[in-house]
């Protein structure tokens, strides 16, 4: 099982995050956090990367389920989206599988979440 899944766009950079944050709110999740990869790496040690945000998705209430059924899975929240600019100006827009990442956790519950989250998420990459 694939830790992830994606796809790949041709527009330009800022205009893959926007669809992907819509795409997202389609789908019930919020934008918590937006990390530019690119900026801080620039900043902290002063190399060059590529364009690369890490888009901290939460859709709350299956968010709340989560977390009600296992108390450490914050360690794992939020569902992070990446959008990537590829060598080829191509944008990589991909999510992770959070029933990959959850199955090392014993909870049917919390399986139960991890599957819903997977369908939202996949529908998320296949609309873009």
């Amino acid at each position: 099982m694939s830790y992830y899944f994606k796809t790949i766009l041709s527009d330009n950079f800022d205009t893959a995050v926007e669809k992907v944050t819509e795409q997202l709110k389609v789908e019930g999740f919020g934008v918590l956090t937006e990390i530019d990869v690119k900026e801080t790496l620039k900043k902290k040690i002063d190399v060059d990367f590529r364009k690369y945000k890490i888009l901290g998705a939460c859709n709350p209430p299956n968010a709340y389920k989560a977390l009600s059924s296992e108390p450490y899975i914050g360690l794992m929240l939020p569902c992070n989206v990446v959008v990537q600019e590829l060598e080829n100006g191509k944008i990589d827009v991909s999510a992770v599988n959070p029933v990959a990442s959850m199955q090392a956790v014993n909870n049917p519950e919390l399986a139960a979440v991890a599957t819903e989250i997977k369908t939202r998420l996949e529908r998320v990459i296949q609309s873009l």
